[in-house]
C-alpha cells in the first residue's frame, strides 16, 4: 500500500514540473513577442534595387590568317589580307586610328605519319592576326561585326567574333545603387516595425552583396556576381544587408 502511495506521488509531481514547465515556456515565448525593444534588440533585412542602362562602349574583334609552306609567302599573304581589312573598315567609316591590329602570331603544322603520329617535317607555316575597335558608335559597330565576314569575297581568312557592350559609367552608378537598396532596406524594415508598434532605430551595420549586371529580363544571379557584355540593354541589380536599431 505504501509502494502505490509513493507511485501516486512521484506521478502527480511529474505531472506538476510538466505544468509549470508549459506555462513558464509560454510566458518567455509571449515576453519575447511583445519586448522587441530595449538595448541589444536589432531587426536585419535585407534591401534591393534595380536599375536599366544602355551600354555606351562596344568592343569589337576580328580575326585572319594565311597559311603557306613557305613562312615568307605566309607573311607577304597576311599583310595583304591586313591592307584588305583596314581598307574594308575605312570604307564602313572606322577612322584609321581606330583601327588596332595586334602582333603575328605563327604556329607551325607538321606532316602527320600514316600511324597518325607527329614527324618532325614541317608541313606548313600559319599565320594569323587580330583587329579591334573600341567604339561608341553601338550600332555601326554591331553591324560591321555582322557583315565583316565578307572579306571572304576578297580572299582573307576572316573570323568576326560577337562584340562586347561596357557601361562605362558603371562604377558611379554603383555607389548610387547601394544608397537606394539601403533605402530599400529600411522601408521594409519601418513596415515590418509598424505591424508592432516599434519604430526603426539607427543603422548598426550593413553588407554589400555582389552586383548583378544581366540582360534584361533574364533573371540569372551568381554568387560570385555577374557582368554581362553580350547585352546592349542591361539591368544591374544591387543588394544590401542591414542591421538596425529597433525602439
Amino acid at each position: 500500500m505504501l509502494e502505490k502511495d509513493n507511485r501516486n506521488f512521484i506521478w502527480v509531481l511529474v505531472s506538476i514540473i510538466l505544468t509549470l514547465g508549459l506555462v513558464f515556456s509560454s510566458y518567455i515565448i509571449t515576453m519575447g513577442v511583445k519586448d522587441m525593444k530595449g538595448p541589444g534588440n536589432s531587426l536585419t533585412v535585407k534591401g534591393s534595387a534595380k536599375q536599366q542602362i544602355t551600354s555606351d562602349l562596344v568592343v569589337w574583334t576580328g580575326s585572319f590568317s594565311t597559311q603557306s609552306q613557305i613562312l615568307s609567302d605566309a607573311f607577304k599573304n597576311l599583310k595583304e589580307s591586313e591592307s584588305k581589312v583596314k581598307a574594308y573598315l575605312i570604307k564602313q567609316g572606322i577612322n584609321e586610328k581606330d583601327i588596332v591590329f595586334s602582333s603575328i602570331n605563327t604556329g607551325t603544322n607538321y606532316v602527320i605519319l600514316p600511324n597518325g603520329a607527329y614527324s618532325n617535317q614541317i608541313d606548313s607555316y600559319r599565320l594569323y592576326q587580330y583587329v579591334e575597335i573600341k567604339s561608341n558608335e553601338i550600332e555601326k559597330i554591331t553591324s560591321i561585326s555582322r557583315s565583316a565576314t565578307d572579306l571572304i569575297n576578297e580572299g582573307v581568312e576572316f573570323q568576326s567574333n560577337p562584340p562586347q557592350y561596357f557601361y562605362t559609367k558603371l562604377a558611379d552608378l554603383k555607389i548610387d545603387m547601394i544608397a537606394l537598396a539601403t533605402q530599400d532596406a529600411k522601408l521594409r524594415a519601418e513596415k515590418m516595425l509598424n505591424a508592432t508598434g516599434n519604430k526603426v532605430g539607427k543603422l548598426n551595420s550593413a553588407s554589400v552583396g555582389v552586383f548583378q549586371i544581366t540582360p534584361l529580363y533574364s533573371g540569372e544571379i551568381s554568387d560570385y556576381g555577374i557582368n554581362d557584355t553580350s547585352s546592349i540593354e542591361k539591368e544591374i541589380t544591387s543588394v544590401v544587408t542591414c542591421e538596425f536599431e529597433v525602439k
